[in-house]
């Protein structure tokens, strides 16, 4: 059990129509049910806006949240987004796996995929960007979608601190993190 009471149905009808649009229409989350309890803490994680799709391809953002989430030893969140959209992302075995498990110059990722998880590692690593690292994001994507890496990085990462310290249970169904 969440460290922080969640949310039990049947919910107000504003949480329940924003669990509708977030959700849509599946139950809501043990971190949005959590999270909602609270209208502060619900107002600004919603304010975040980064739950919707944005200028980054499905594949591209799944990286970046799945990468996220394992540096963070996430796996909380890192598997409900594998479960949810892994396939839709058209992410391999092996690249779900390399999520956790692998560095960005492994073979399995694009040129640009493998910028785009070497600017991941260096947010989490150093909180900033080398000039290089940088200049390589830059050769395959413009300033909107690399505004969007960063934001999602330090949004993920906010996301990771709260079902951590908050020992989420796994949801049901989730990917689990590879051994």
């Amino acid at each position: 059990m969440s460290r922080i009471a969640p949310l039990e149905p049947p919910y107000a009808a504003d949480i329940q129509q924003q669990f509708d649009r977030i959700m849509r229409g599946a139950p809501p989350l043990m971190l949005f049910r959590v999270m909602a309890g609270h209208a502060r803490a619900w107002e600004k994680f919603r304010g975040g806006s980064l739950l919707d799709r944005g200028p980054l391809s499905l594949r591209e953002r799944e990286i970046v949240i799945d990468r996220t989430c394992a540096l963070n030893r996430c796996e909380y969140e890192w598997g409900v987004h594998v479960r949810a959209f892994g396939q839709a992302a058209e992410l391999t075995e092996k690249q779900v796996r390399a999520t956790v498990l692998s560095d960005a110059a492994d073979a399995c990722w694009s040129p640009a995929e493998q910028a785009m998880i070497a600017a991941v590692d260096a947010l989490h690593a150093r909180s900033t960007l080398s000039e290089a690292e940088f200049v390589a994001l830059s050769a395959h994507y413009n300033a909107d979608r690399i505004l969007e890496i960063i934001q999602l990085c330090g949004f993920y990462r906010t996301v990771s601190y709260l079902a951590n310290a908050l020992a989420l249970p796994l949801e049901e169904g989730a990917a689990r993190f590879p051994r």
